[in-house]
């Protein structure tokens, strides 16, 4: 039993403080740019980075942040490594993602006077903190990306044993409407231009708040149902990771959304090898490729 003293303060561990932020790049004239944001309240110059809200997932958080602090549109890639320390005497964790700029807006005057874009020999030069020149290193060490693919699962969809009729007409559940909205969000941040389903009615409604969004057709395509009676799991596997890697020749960031019992064996066909791809309803991956090799798979 854990007791509590009347006035005591000193059981109470404040939180952790998250945060979010990226490595921001460009195609420049003579390279590669990364952009960096001056705070005058520190006199740093930094990765833009910022404070996650209640309930916002950390990489919706650095997309926001790196739009508020250094006035970019920008697609998540890969995930980089985070970085932990004190900050004004407390624990702070912040994730970082590599992020290419597509376009202009959303900046919020205050925190930052300077935007800077440069090459990355010169961003390791300015850049204040040893923690951010560590990320940029990871950044510069890490393959040229050229397409991003969201593979998700279906969200809730109750029991096979609960449902009277087919399994293929099995439809989300109330929670799976809301892990499919919630999903939506996650999976718009790579602005895709091709949503493709497995053919069962749950994969099908689970794209389809973000078909919604975005205004784009859901595509139903078999390879992502899982095994029939009597089928070759390898084979239905490396089928389903035969249309990934050719959704990744063809540059088209996309959203697959697929069963449960195909997912982890694809992943580790485009893998080439095992691991825990084990994926929960509603969840998924941000999947980075450079040409038809898979050089990153991280959990959305």
């Amino acid at each position: 039993m854990i007791a509590f003293r009347r006035g005591s303060r000193s059981a109470v561990t404040p939180p952790a403080v998250r945060a979010a932020g990226g490595v921001v790049w460009r195609p420049g004239a003579t390279g590669v740019e990364i952009c960096l944001v001056h705070r005058p309240r520190r006199d740093d110059w930094s990765l833009p980075k910022g404070k996650c809200e209640a309930g916002e997932p950390a990489l919706l958080a650095a997309i926001r942040e790196v739009a508020e602090e250094a006035d970019v549109r920008a697609v998540p890639q890969l995930r980089l490594p985070s970085a932990r320390y004190l900050s004004d005497g407390l624990p702070k964790t912040v994730d970082y993602w590599s992020l290419r700029a597509v376009g202009s807006g959303g900046f919020q005057p205050g925190e930052v006077d300077g935007i800077r874009w440069m090459p990355v020999s010169a961003a390791l030069a300015m850049v204040t903190y040893p923690r951010d020149r560590e990320v940029i290193r990871a950044f510069t060490a890490a393959p040229v990306v050229t397409c991003t693919v969201a593979l998700v699962r279906h969200a809730d969809a109750g029991r096979r044993g609960t449902w009277s009729g087919p399994d293929s007409a099995r439809p989300l559940t109330g929670r799976g409407v809301t892990e499919a909205g919630r999903l939506a969000r996650l999976a718009a941040a790579i602005e895709p231009r091709l949503l493709l389903s497995a053919s069962a009615r749950r994969c099908v409604q689970t794209l389809a708040p973000l078909a919604e969004l975005l205004d784009l057709p859901v595509r139903v395509q078999g390879d992502f149902d899982e095994p029939a009676p009597g089928q070759d799991r390898d084979e239905k596997a490396l089928a389903a990771a035969d249309r990934l890697v050719e959704i990744a020749e063809q540059s088209v960031p996309a959203v697959v959304c697929g069963q449960g019992r195909v997912l982890p064996q694809t992943l580790a066909c485009l893998a080439g090898r095992d691991g825990d791809f084990r994926t929960a309803k509603g969840g998924g991956w941000l999947l980075a490729f450079a040409g038809p090799r898979l050089v990153a798979a991280d959990r959305l």
